[in-house]
This record gives structure tokens, sequence and C-alpha cells, in this order.
């Protein structure tokens, strides 16, 4: 397995960034603006990112925009349409609408989700498995691009809130913190990396354990890192204002999405 992009996923990984970057929520206030929203949604479309599957992308692919897109907090669909990609494309036809799935994340990045679609039984066992894969992967992206975003949002916060005449990134209690989630995220990536390629490239046993190793490493990780950023922001962080929470909520969902535990492995993970 080689870890590195090449030339084309980095221009996929720069191009969900800048569309985030751009047309993501801003702040709380920002979810409840419809034409934004509106635009958002009509620059996913328009990319393709949705079709991913159905136009030869590999799971690394896929992970890489669910990342960006969960970094910067992306409040129209993705993984359920890419994931509805992916089953149409196995069985041969479009999929009928699917119910939502309920979740605690205010950006809904879990709209048209189904966790079990009746089209599933359409397959082999082994395209089942590699669909669940899939998913695996692509929801453990987003818990990864959101501990990501969620960092980055109190790192900036570290720079600017000054106490006692110097900001308090200054203070080794704030730098430390900000370092351990830096160090669990460069975890999280290796991990979500090795899962992301298992999806096409190993023997599909081996593909849904990695992705079940991920999801739960991950899913942990990114709960340290969400409560830091909580922490670093101080009183404001528990404020209904602040973003901290919403990636929060939208690490939480993501874990809930087809849930991995420790007695599904077949090897150690404490």
């Amino acid at each position: 397995m080689d870890v590195r992009l090449t030339a084309e996923q980095r221009q996929l990984r720069e191009a969900a960034a800048e569309l985030a970057d751009d047309l993501g929520p801003g702040s709380v206030a920002d979810l409840d603006d419809a034409n934004r929203i509106a635009r958002l949604e009509k620059a996913v479309d328009g990319t393709g990112f949705r079709t991913l599957r159905s136009d030869g992308a590999s799971g690394v692919e896929v992970a890489i925009v669910a990342e960006e897109f969960a970094s910067g907090l992306v409040d129209v669909p993705f993984i359920g349409p890419v994931l509805a990609d992916d089953l149409a494309r196995r069985i041969g036809k479009p999929l009928a609408s699917a119910p939502d799935i309920s979740s605690v994340d205010l950006t809904e990045s879990l709209a048209g989700v189904a966790e079990s679609p009746a089209e599933l039984d359409a397959l082999s066992p082994e395209d089942a498995a590699r669909w669940h894969a899939l998913a695996l992967t692509a929801t453990t992206a987003d818990i990864v691009g959101a501990a990501r975003g969620t960092l980055t949002l109190a790192t900036e916060y570290a720079k600017v809130r000054e106490q006692y005449g110097a900001t308090i990134g200054s203070y080794q209690a704030i730098g430390h913190l900000l370092a351990e989630g830096l160090a669990l995220i460069e975890g999280c990536t290796s991990v979500l990396r090795h899962a992301a390629w298992a999806v096409d490239e190993l023997p599909v046993d081996a593909a849904v354990e990695a992705g079940r190793v991920a999801k739960i490493y991950c899913a942990r990780s990114a709960l340290t890192v969400c409560e830091t950023s909580i922490q670093v922001h101080g009183g404001i962080g528990n404020t209904w204002e602040c973003l901290a929470h919403v990636y929060l909520r939208r690490v939480l969902g993501a874990t809930e999405a087809w849930p991995a535990k420790l007695e599904e492995l077949t090897i150690g993970l404490s």
C-alpha cells in the first residue's frame, strides 16, 4: 500500500476543500441560511462528487471528499448519495429514495442514508460486504474531517483569545492539549487511509475488518478532540453560538451510522 496521494487525488482534495471553505457555514447562524444552502447544493451537485463510484473512483477518493466536507461542515447530503450511487452501480439500476436516518447532527450530513437498503438483498454476499466496507469508510472519513475541523477552530481561537496579557495558545496547558489533538488526528488519518484503500484492494473480509478498526479508533479519538476543542474555548465553548458543538454532533451522528464494536473484531484493539 502506498499511502501517498496521487496528483489527481490531491487536486480532488483541494477542490472539495475549496468548495467547503467557500460555501460551508461559518457560524451556527449560517446553518439557517437558505440561500447559502441552495448555492452549496447546486455546487455539490454540479461537481459530480456524488457519483464518484459510478465514475470509477476508489474508496480513497470517496474518503478524501467526505473528510474535507466534514472539516468544512458541508451541510448538504454527500454520504447518502455516494453510497446510493455505489449500490446502484452494483445492481445496475437506480435506487428508490431512502428514508433519512435520525441524527443529532445539525448539518444533516446523513440525510438520505439508509443503513440496510432493500436493494442489498439483490447483491452477492461479497458485493454487499464491499458496500458495507465503503459505508464504514465514508462515515469514518466524516468523523476524522469533523475532528480536524474542530481542532482547527480551537487552534485559531487560541491564537487570538487573550488572558493575563497573552494569547491562551502561548500557555503550555493549552498548547499540550492542541498538540495531543493533532497527534490523535494524525493517527486517525493513517488508519482511515488504510481502510479506504482496503475497500477495493483487500479481500472482502479484510476490507470490512479494516473499516471497523478505523471506525472504532477514529470515533474514540475524535470524541477526545471534540472535548478538547470545547475545553480550549472555555465558557464560550459551551454556548450555542460556538461551532464546537456542531462538530461534536457531526462526530456523534457519523459514529452511530453503521456502528462498529470491539467484539466484532478478530484482532486485538484496546
